[in-house]
């Protein structure tokens, strides 16, 4: 599916099969007298890769739970489609369909459950052992194959690597296709083969299913380089833009050490204009997860 071009009023210029445009105004989160985040207002657009980064503490996190309603928040949350109005996955419903994928998933890594029982506890609220197998492997198969891990079917969850649980929870959260599609986090402690393929696998996710994605990452480079959008969030939005218009802030240099240089041969993705990032400095790095925690 091609990716859209939009205008700066948040409508595309061309259709939207769904939700056109996710609209954050004026959000804030407090914890009793302690403000987690204040004033935060955004546009989130079908087909984008928004990447928000950021301290740790800065609320970045909690940004994601307030949006699907985990937490009380101030402001508004809005969707809609191609022509500015609500959209909602029912006429009663003035929400879409989201997905999630969270920083990790806690399990007893000695538990026997596969990564096909863990497709059958989503599917239904029946035991496991109730359900017709048959026809579930064949749909998490499919699923599976969206993420290029249709080979983990049957393996056990602790057994995975970091990589491959995320893969897993990703095929997850594309089932069915969302509206929006939230990751908390989602390859801390990833090596990086995995680190690579996580990013590609969504890149080509976002392009092929004209998805609004948001992605917290701590994880800068492969965020320059797939990122359509950047968000610098500090309590508050710092600043919003393309890749090379965040990272090159002087916010951005004071908080992770970074310095944006010209390539002749540029970045695909989202890092325009043949420019790279060298965060070899860079103070975000984020809380090493052991594989199955």
């Amino acid at each position: 599916m091609a990716k859209h071009e939009h205008k700066c009023d948040g409508l595309c210029e061309q259709h939207c099969e769904g939700l056109c445009c996710t609209k954050i105004e004026n959000f804030g989160v407090k914890f009793g007298e302690h403000t987690i985040l204040e004033d935060v207002s955004l546009h989130i657009h079908c087909g984008e890769l928004t990447a928000i980064v950021g301290p740790n503490g800065a609320g970045k996190s909690t940004l994601l739970r307030a949006m699907l309603g985990e937490i009380k928040h101030t402001g508004e949350l809005k969707y809609e489609n191609d022509e500015g109005k609500k959209f909602g996955a029912s006429a009663n419903k003035n929400a879409p369909l989201i997905g999630y994928v969270p920083q990790q998933l806690s399990f007893d890594v000695h538990t026997p459950t596969s990564v096909l029982d863990l497709f059958l506890v989503c599917r239904t609220r029946k035991p496991a052992w109730l359900v017709a197998s048959k026809n579930v492997r064949a749909e998490a198969t499919a699923i599976l194959a969206r993420v290029s891990a249709e080979h983990l079917l049957d393996r056990k969850l602790g057994t995975l690597s970091g990589g491959e649980l995320q893969r897993v929870l990703l095929a997850l959260a594309l089932n069915p296709i969302p509206d929006l599609l939230l990751l908390d986090e989602p390859v801390s402690g990833i090596d990086q083969k995995g680190l690579e393929l996580f990013y590609k696998t969504v890149s080509e996710i976002r392009k092929e299913y004209d998805l609004s994605i948001i992605l917290i990452s701590h994880d800068l480079a492969l965020v320059a380089e797939y990122a359509d959008r950047v968000i610098l969030l500090n309590k508050t939005v710092i600043k919003n833009g393309t890749p090379q218009e965040v990272f090159s802030h002087d916010e951005s240099a004071r908080l992770f050490g970074l310095s944006w240089s010209r390539s002749s041969s540029g970045v695909p993705g989202g890092a325009s204009n043949g420019a790279t990032i060298d965060a070899s400095n860079s103070n975000a790095d984020a809380p090493v997860r052991k594989a199955g925690e």
